[in-house]
């Protein structure tokens, strides 16, 4: 669903979720972004990159003081009268709570970028803290981010969300397949319930994977990679201490949580906190999943990539409708404009967003697929990409695309 309606069929199958063509012979063909970072730089107005400390501190203020106030209102709940008004409560304090903790998050990715303020100490100030109270190795993170955000799209050097290639999977060649056919099923015939366990275990513990072992990071990364050794191949030796000072942030957790549970017991720093952070690992993997997996998203090889091909190669959704735009700062909702300008700061991303979409027309990617069945849609439809080529596409379970790149064999 582009910004801008188009009537051709490449344009239609561009767009997330277009129906997807059967016949492999008449898929559309896409087309790169012709236009380079300045240009598209040039169709925003300058007062959109201008960060405000005072504003920024604003959001920080209102998003800890609804962690206050819902942390009060939930210490109220064991007195309820019935179980099932408990459970309830519960289930209410976790959804609000974990939004309101994703929202924290993001604020603390905004530091990471130097979107939050003009004055790097105030950025690193206060993402350290905030990431590191939710897990996250503030410079550590940040600096694969930074990577990630430098290359997004690259089969090469992008460092997350990198689509396995046929080899990688193990499945015949592209020409076993032309001679003697492939049986997907015994490849990808997983039952729906054990595709919705897979899917959960990623929803709960992807981003602890990605940074304790790299598991969906670049391949071409040493086995053994990850985000807290200091020698590891994501960092330089002038990194180093910035590493080390993540991993301490990350140890005064692991002495705050064990002192809270000795004083408060283990249920209680469970229910009051680690639920709620739970939630915002299942937030934070689901909308960069969906913002970086979408049959449509290209990938690129060698000189094919560009910075703004990279950065176009994303999908905006409208994540939670209200709730998403409230407690998670259009993290979702205008996340292509954050591709392009990483540093501009969350509140002028939907003001971004409308300039982007007239621009861009046809190589603007949104979504209004409810998130929940797109996330399903995606984990089904995005399996593998080809082992060559230089503009790449996924494949699904039955070896199926829904757009071709020029020149690309049938």
């Amino acid at each position: 669903m582009g910004a801008i309606p188009k009537s051709s069929a490449a344009s239609q199958a561009s767009s997330p979720d277009a129906p997807k063509p059967e016949d492999k012979d008449s898929l559309p063909v896409f087309k790169p972004l012709p236009y380079s970072i300045a240009e598209v730089r040039a169709a925003i107005p300058p007062e959109l990159f201008k960060s405000n400390t005072a504003l920024g501190l604003a959001y920080l203020a209102r998003d800890i003081a609804l962690a206050t106030a819902f942390f009060s209102l939930a210490r109220h709940i064991p007195s309820l009268p019935n179980a099932l008004l408990r459970a309830v409560a519960w289930l209410g304090y976790w959804w609000f709570q974990g939004l309101t903790f994703t929202g924290i998050w993001v604020i603390g990715h905004e530091c990471g970028h130097g979107a939050f303020s003009s004055h790097a100490w105030v950025n690193h100030s206060i993402g350290y803290v905030l990431h590191s109270a939710l897990w996250t190795p503030y410079f550590s993170w940040g600096i694969s981010h930074h990577r990630h955000h430098m290359n997004h799209a690259s089969m090469e050097r992008d460092q997350v969300y990198v689509p396995k290639t046929r080899s990688i999977l193990g499945l015949p060649s592209r020409e076993h397949e032309k001679e003697h056919g492939i049986d997907w099923e015994e490849h990808f015939g997983d039952t729906p319930v054990y595709t919705m366990f897979m899917l959960i275990r990623q929803q709960l513990l992807a981003f602890p994977a990605y940074l304790l072992t790299n598991v969906s990071g670049q391949p071409d990364y040493p086995k053994g990679t990850n985000h807290f050794n200091p020698s590891s191949v994501i960092f330089t030796p002038a990194q180093r201490n910035a590493v080390i000072m993540s991993n301490i942030g990350l140890a005064a957790m692991v002495w705050a949580v064990g002192a809270s549970s000795r004083a408060f017991g283990w249920w209680n720093v469970i229910a009051f906190y680690g639920i709620p952070w739970l939630c915002v690992t299942h937030w934070f993997i689901m909308i960069t999943y969906l913002q970086h997996t979408d049959p449509s998203i290209p990938h690129y090889r060698g000189s094919s990539w560009s910075f703004a091909r990279g950065a176009a190669a994303t999908v905006d959704r409208p994540f939670l409708g209200w709730q998403g735009r409230f407690f998670l700062h259009n993290v979702a909702h205008d996340h292509v404009a954050h591709h392009f300008f990483p540093k501009m700061p969350f509140y002028h991303g939907p003001a971004a967003t409308k300039y982007l979409r007239a621009f861009l027309e046809d190589h603007y990617r949104s979504s209004d697929k409810n998130p929940f069945s797109a996330l399903w849609y995606s984990y089904n439809e995005c399996q593998f990409v080809e082992d060559d080529g230089d503009v790449l596409f996924y494949r699904n379970k039955e070896g199926k695309a829904v757009l071709r790149a020029e020149n690309e064999p049938q």
